[in-house]
């Protein structure tokens, strides 16, 4: 049994039976030609709304042919009655009233002149299509746009809504479009929502096409499938597209591509259905032509996809979607069947160069060893606790836990979830560390300062005040508020980093850009207080040895302040390559410049090795003499060693 007969038992009958009387006259019966019916197993006849080209009832002429009746033209020319007209179909006519005029009951059309009720419509009533049209506009943009709703869903969830959101959407705008089918035309947008049908009452000649427009995007498509042959009365076409549902169901629901390339939602996304009768095959295809909202440079393929509702909820799929067309701005597709589509764009994953990889690993694991000697030395050396080691030890701190959580989880993304965590942590440690860099650069800037400044004591209380709250807490904001608004955005294909989508990335750089201009801007003044000191004659020794020191310093912390990360923003062009390599370079070995230009570099902190290094060997020496005894003499083999 056919599936079409499931919902009219009646019509099913009349096909089984025709069907069957079919099969028993076949090969009895002339062969009858298209619209014609086997009479008596001898002759054919035309079905009711069809004439012979001969004009006989009955023919055994095989090449005969059943040609449509026009009921509304001479000789037949069905009267409607009053404001009211005819309109011929294929083996039929109904009656419809005029444009301006409308059915008391309700209806689009009737069949004989005594159905005749139409009368003139208001303008109130000629308008209430378009309030309802604005209506059903205005509420799927108060469901888009509650990210609350759309942020407890579960993933399965979500495909069965919107699979059941789109259908809804499209059989109340084509059910209001049809109710004022004197209104050929009707648009209606919104921010986030457009939609525009298209209505149509009379016969369409060959090879006529609309073109349906929504926002960026357009479709063309043939007046014969909108009208579908047999469908009585006015049909509709509708064209919806939606600029905000990509951000719910993007391209994370495709699945027919290589995981090897990222794909992305390039468009908006549309919806095509034509009515009363939901039919979705189509006789052409029709002619979708999409705006790209989304540009990358490295495109590998374009996908024409639609959404296609299963049991588990609904995916992306490409099955009777074809690309015609594309370029950098545009890309045209077509397709067999009505639903609603997209474009999916996929780009190459960019290939890591094994030496970077290389020099980031050793670079960040010397870093390691370097920021947990500095860390001890901070912690253990009191001749250097004051507020200057504090800072250091919290630098210290954040970019070893920082680069230790980089080289062992970076690439653990099998888990989305730990995958998401793993950036976040990794968000609010880099964060931190430039937070405790802008605090070192400040604090170098006063220590400057008060070579100039008599008391000393007020500098000291303010940064104890200010460097936690500063250092810890302003990244923990950046980072809350980051992923309270843009949760999914945390975590790539790749990495376990920030994405790039919706420039959430600027969550992380624009608070490093800030930091690094601000620092390069202390660098500058120390420098220039430091030249002023130097030129004075009457400087004390002493302090011409803190200015030299502190000039020093000032000049090994560009590397330390993170000013070598404008290399980063300079990898372009044709020194891209050699501008990687010095970034990667530089920024991987900070954790030794730390230990570097704090320790080694430190007087005090040399002392301290060097008492911890003697007193070492004290005790050795203490061991040998006792065994020699205090009256022996060390044999000639002993004093060569």
């Amino acid at each position: 049994m056919s599936p079409f007969c499931l919902p009219l038992p009646g019509l099913c009958f009349l096909l089984s039976l025709s069907g069957a009387v079919a099969h028993k006259t076949k090969g009895a019966c002339h062969q009858c030609p298209r619209n014609a019916s086997c009479v008596n197993a001898t002759h054919c006849t035309c079905n009711h709304g069809y004439v012979s080209e001969s004009r006989m009832i009955y023919f055994t002429y095989p090449l005969e042919k059943c040609e449509d009746i026009n009921e509304c033209k001479p000789p037949v020319s069905v009267y409607c009655g009053v404001n009211a007209e005819c309109q011929n179909i294929e083996g039929s006519f109904y009656c419809r009233c005029n444009a301006g005029y409308k059915l008391l009951s309700g209806k689009a059309q009737f069949n004989h002149s005594n159905e005749n009720t139409c009368q003139k419509t208001t303008p109130s009533e000629t308008t209430s299509s378009m309030k309802e049209m604005q209506q059903v506009v205005e509420a799927i943009e108060s469901l888009l746009t509650n990210k609350t709703v759309w942020g407890m869903e579960e993933r399965r969830n979500i495909r069965a809504t919107f699979t059941y959101i789109l259908q809804k959407v499209e059989s109340l705008v084509l059910e209001t479009a049809l109710k004022t089918p004197d209104q050929e035309l009707q648009k209606v947008q919104n921010r986030t929502v457009a939609v525009e049908t298209r209505v149509v009452t009379d016969n369409c000649s060959k090879g006529v096409t609309f073109k349906l427009n929504a926002q960026m995007n357009s479709m063309d498509i043939n007046c014969s499938d909108i009208i579908q042959g047999n469908t009585q009365g006015p049909s509709a076409a509708a064209f919806v597209s939606y600029s905000s549902l990509g951000n719910i169901i993007n391209a994370t629901f495709f699945e027919e591509v290589n995981e090897k390339d990222h794909v992305y939602l390039s468009s908006q996304i549309v919806s095509a259905a034509i009515g009363p009768k939901r039919n979705t095959s189509l006789s052409q295809p029709v002619i979708l032509s999409f705006q790209h909202v989304k540009i990358k440079p490295s495109i590998k393929k374009v996908f024409c996809v639609y959404w296609k509702g299963t049991k588990e909820g609904g995916h992306w799929s490409t099955e009777g979607c074809f690309l015609k067309q594309a370029n950098k701005t545009h890309t045209i597709c077509s397709s067999t069947h009505l639903s609603s589509f997209a474009v999916l764009v996929a780009f190459h994953r960019q290939e890591e160069d094994p030496a970077l990889t290389v020099i980031t690993y050793v670079g960040l694991s010397i870093s390691l060893l370097c920021l947990l000697l500095a860390a001890l030395t901070f912690l253990l050396c009191k001749a250097i606790q004051n507020t200057s080691s504090s800072l250091h030890l919290q630098l210290s701190l954040c970019l070893f836990l920082a680069h230790l959580l980089f080289l062992t989880a970076i690439n653990r993304t099998e888990i989305k979830v730990l995958c998401a965590i793993i950036a976040g942590a990794l968000h609010y440690l880099y964060l931190a560390s430039f937070l405790w860099m802008l605090l070192e650069g400040l604090h170098l800037f006063l220590t400057a300062r008060n070579l100039t400044v008599v008391n000393h004591s007020s500098v000291n209380r303010f940064m104890k005040r200010l460097m936690f709250p500063v250092g810890y807490g302003v990244s923990a904001v950046i980072v809350a508020i980051s992923a309270a608004s843009r949760p999914h955005l945390y975590g790539t294909p790749d990495h376990c980093w920030l994405h790039l989508d919706q420039k959430f990335i600027w969550a992380f750089l624009g608070p490093v850009c800030a930091i690094i201009c601000v620092n390069f801007v202390f660098f500058l003044l120390v420098l220039w207080i430091l030249k002023r000191k130097l030129s004075s004659l009457n400087s004390e020794v002493s302090t011409i040895q803190n200015i030299k020191m502190l000039t020093l310093k000032a000049t090994a912390q560009v590397f330390i302040l993170g000013c070598t990360w404008c290399l980063g923003f300079l990898q372009m062009g044709p020194a891209a390559r050699v501008m990687a390599y010095l970034f990667t370079i530089m920024n991987s070995l900070q954790g030794f410049f730390i230990f570097l230009v704090y320790c080694l570099l430190s007087q005090q902190v040399r002392k301290w090795f060097g008492e911890i290094i003697k007193s070492k060997s004290e005790p050795e020496t203490h061991t040998l003499s006792s065994r020699l005894g205090p009256d022996s003499k060390p044999s000639e083999h002993d004093s060569e060693v």
